[in-house]
Parts: C-alpha cells; structure tokens; sequence
C-alpha cells in the first residue's frame, strides 16, 4: 500500500486519539477560517467551506464550535491571517515529502520544517521539486451502504469522474482537479453527503523501505504532522505487508 493511506493507518499505532483531539480542532479550524474567507461564509454557495465542514464533523467537532469559527472568520475582527504554502523535499532512502501547511508565520513554519527534515536524514527542496512524483486528485469517499459497486460507478462516470473503485470498507471515487467540485456536487445529489470529499496527492511511483528506513521516515512525518501550522503530509514510500503489521504492533 502506498504511502498517502499507508501512513494513516500507521498512525493509529499511536492509540492516543483523544490526547491529539485539541490538536486537530485547532487544524480544522485553522482550515474552516482560511475556506470562509476564500468565499461566502454560506457552505451552500462556498465549496472549500463546505468540505471543511465535513472534515470537522468527520471528527466530531460540535456544531457550535465550527459555526464560532466560521462566524469568527466573516466578522470585521477576523483575527489571525493564514496564508496557505507547501514545502517539498526528501526524506531518508530518498521518500518524497509534500507538506501542506496554514501559517500566520511563514519564516518560523519553512525554519520548523527544515529543521526537521534535517534532524531525519533529509533535505527540503525547493516548490515542485517532489511533486512531479505524485499526481494531483480529488477524491471523494462514500460507505459501501450507499450503492452498490456497478451504481456508484455509472453514477461516478457520469458525474465526470475518471474512476470508482470499491474497497472493503468505502466507495473511492476519483477525479480531475478542476472536476472535483462538479463530481461531488453531483454526487451529493444523489447519495447524499460524502464520507469524505478532499484534493490528494497520490504517488505516481513509490520507494520500498526496510525497517530501520521506515523508523526513522515515520519519525520525520510524525514531527511534520504534528506541527500546528502543518495540515496535511504526502509520502511516496512502500511497506510490505509484514513491515507494515510490524510497525502497527
């Protein structure tokens, strides 16, 4: 499995989901700022806002705490400014790394990041020097329980989008970047609110790790995932499944 879900489900190792809620509020409300001030404060008529919005209730954000947000974003004293930025580099056996970020800092967020890659065995680079590596999608998800397998397809087919496949557990359906919110809003139509609904960066190729290669990786993504100004990290690394069910012990 590739990296950009491989390192997800690496992460669950940590079991320590309530101890990083905090966390990942601050992070969604980070982007639910940024999404409401991109547009109308109305979900209905901004699409980044409304997918923020999943986002928090993916993770059980109240409902007074993402509507404070948004309300706190439209206002004249909107607060803090972030501005959105991206860093590239390469991490130990040559993994890229995308790191997608919201900072009100920018020196103090590009500091942060360089320092970690080197601390790891890495290097940053400069923008879209790791990035012709991946390909740049949206990727919407829906419970299995929603349609079956031969619909969703049809149903994704025809809303524009290049490819729908069926896992164990969701329907992933993927897209073109400038169709992601066409097919989703068509999609939504239909099926109702997505499971999920986000632009991804999928490895085009991956590096295969051993263990201690793939320790010392893990070590970099969880300091860069962990970082406040940090919202999203792409890798393009492969594990074997035995490696993988090692790491998760």
């Amino acid at each position: 499995m590739a990296g950009h879900s491989q390192f997800k489900n690496i992460m669950h190792r940590k079991g320590a989901q309530d101890a990083k809620r905090a966390k990942q509020f601050a992070k969604i409300i980070r982007e639910l700022t940024v999404a409401a001030r991109s547009g109308l404060p109305d979900p209905a008529a901004n699409p980044r806002l409304r997918s923020a919005m999943t986002a928090a209730r993916d993770v059980n954000m109240p409902k007074d705490t993402i509507d404070r947000a948004i309300k706190k974003a439209s206002g004249a004293a909107a607060g803090d400014d972030y501005i959105e930025v991206r860093y590239e580099g390469y991490g130990p056996a040559g993994v890229a790394v995308i790191v997608e970020g919201l900072t009100d800092n920018r020196n103090r967020t590009a500091s942060d990041v360089r320092a970690a890659f080197s601390k790891y065995g890495g290097s940053l680079g400069e923008t879209n020097s790791v990035s012709f590596m991946f390909r740049r999608l949206g990727v919407i998800t829906y419970p299995l329980s929603v349609a079956s397998e031969d619909d969703m397809l049809e149903a994704a087919i025809e809303a524009g989008a290049e490819n729908a496949v069926s896992t164990e557990t969701a329907h992933e359906i993927t897209c073109e970047v400038e169709a992601f919110f066409t097919v989703r809003d068509s999609l939504e139509t239909r099926f109702g609110e997505p499971e999920s609904a986000k632009l991804d960066w999928r490895p085009e190729n991956t590096v295969s790790l051993d263990e201690e290669k793939a320790r010392t990786l893990f070590k970099l993504l969880d300091v860069l995932e962990d970082h406040d100004d940090v919202q999203n990290v792409y890798a393009n690394f492969d594990l074997s499944d035995e490696l993988a069910e090692k790491l998760s012990a």
